[in-house]
């Protein structure tokens, strides 16, 4: 009979993480769903739970679907500790996924290895907490900077955000591999613009999309591997 290995301080780390993690979120949670309920009620000013309901119905599966796809994906990404801060503190793909990968990337870390796990929670953890900082900030100086930012001149620049923000962001990944990223994206470029229906459920394209891409990956490794 083999005696079980001696546990190491990593994975005295890990289970804490778990632990922890699993308590913030589930206080996240409450406090996410319990707010809107307690404002209702201090305020005299409950919904109706069946129209909210059916609310939910309406956009709740697509989203239900698309945190799952989302959880998959990024949590081999992150790691433990950072998948955890990622999902509390929101903005993944904007911020988190970004800037984790981008640290990753700098101390040369491999994705599953403890070096992975503490740089992903270091770099979101600041993340979230220049997030924060910027958000107060933003706060404080609304009502002096109003008149500024509804100058017209700017509407433009506004209005290109998103779009500039993703696009360096997707350029970032989509020159390691050029070929798998055209492919999907002229795919699903050509589906979108036969059927214009399906950009309302952007969620769910994600999935035979995301399929295709880990098709395409596989394929190519199976060819350099030969």
């Amino acid at each position: 009979m083999q005696n079980n290995p001696a546990k190491t301080p990593y994975d005295d780390y890990l289970k804490t993480t778990h632990r922890l993690g699993r308590v913030f979120s589930v206080i996240t949670l409450v406090l996410l769903v319990g707010a809107p309920f307690l404002m209702g009620a201090f305020l005299g000013a409950m919904p109706d739970l069946g129209a909210a309901a059916r609310g939910f119905l309406a956009v709740g599966l697509v989203w239900t679907v698309s945190s799952v796809v989302e959880f998959l994906v990024y949590t081999p990404m992150l790691g433990a500790g950072g998948s955890y801060l990622a999902f509390i503190t929101g903005n993944l793909i904007n911020m988190k996924i970004p800037c984790a990968m981008n640290a990753r990337d700098m101390v040369g870390a491999r994705t599953g290895t403890a070096e992975n796990e503490i740089i992903s929670t270091l770099s979101i953890a600041t993340s979230s907490l220049v997030t924060i900082l910027v958000l107060a900030l933003g706060v404080a100086l609304l009502t002096p900077l109003t008149p500024l930012l509804q100058d017209p001149v700017l509407q433009p620049a506004f209005d290109n955000v998103v779009p500039a923000l993703f696009g360096a962001m997707a350029y970032k990944y989509f020159r390691k591999s050029p070929l798998l990223a055209v492919i999907p994206l002229a795919l699903m470029t050509l589906l979108f613009t036969l059927v214009p229906s399906l950009t309302g459920s952007t969620s769910f394209m994600i999935i035979p999309a995301g399929a295709l891409a880990i098709g395409l990956a596989w394929l190519k490794f199976r060819k350099e591997a030969a």
